[in-house]
């Protein structure tokens, strides 16, 4: 699995899970959520993810975004 899919999937089960924390006890969590959210904007543009180079340390394959 590639360092690209790792983030995505990674991003995508905070968000559900967040949303879910959401419904179920406090809609605080939604401010994780954009978090979250903003996080990928950013990397959209700037091209930097804490995720991605944590684990290019771990020695994850890179694929062509990361």
């Amino acid at each position: 699995m590639t360092i690209e899919r790792i983030v995505l999937a990674v991003a995508g089960s905070f968000i559900l899970l967040s949303l879910a924390l959401s419904q179920l006890h406090s809609p605080y969590w939604l401010w994780f959520t954009a978090f979250v959210g903003a996080n990928l904007l950013q990397s959209a543009f700037t091209g930097f993810c804490p995720l991605a180079v944590i684990l290019k340390r771990l020695g994850k394959k890179p694929g062509a975004a990361f």
